[in-house]
């Protein structure tokens, strides 16, 4: 089941974001509670932040971000992660499930990510689920906590 994420689930989503295995692949740095609130509120405000529920709880949590005008037919999918709790139980491939079906009944055409070259694991569920690989976006994402910029495979899903 998935659903808009609310002010209530900042903790589980705050903990996944920062999580040691999840957050080099996601678009935050580590932080703070306090300094994670205006961004986490800010993703509530606009309706674009998901959580994926299994028995009750937060097993993952996804972004949906349209685009406007011209492209307005294109979302893109960020924040996206299942709870290592959970892995290996097929929720990422039910995950996306949801993730199509939100982007069916919104009259989207095009379901565009990016994704790190080297995250295997992530761009083979990509390409389960129906992703195609575009092109690689070099030096796109900085890591911080690394001091070195990582290349990204765009990827994208047409519905």
């Amino acid at each position: 089941m998935y659903r808009l994420a609310t002010e209530a689930d900042f903790k589980a989503i705050y903990d996944l974001y920062m999580h040691a295995s999840v957050n080099p692949y996601l678009l935050y740095e580590v932080m703070s509670e306090a300094d994670f609130k205006p961004i986490y509120q800010d993703l509530i405000n606009r309706k674009i932040k998901y959580v994926f529920e299994h028995e009750g709880q937060i097993a993952g949590m996804f972004k949906l971000v349209p685009n406007m005008h011209r492209a307005e037919h294109i979302v893109y999918l960020g924040g996206l992660a299942i709870n290592p709790a959970y892995g290996g139980k097929g929720l990422g491939q039910k995950m996306f499930e949801a993730i199509i079906e939100i982007a069916k009944t919104t009259n989207k055409k095009r379901i565009e990510l990016s994704v790190a070259t080297f995250n295997e694991k992530a761009i083979n569920l990509y390409k389960k689920v129906g992703f195609e690989p575009e092109g690689v976006l070099r030096k796109y994402t900085y890591l911080k906590i690394e001091n070195r910029y990582i290349d990204e495979l765009m990827m994208s899903l047409l519905l």
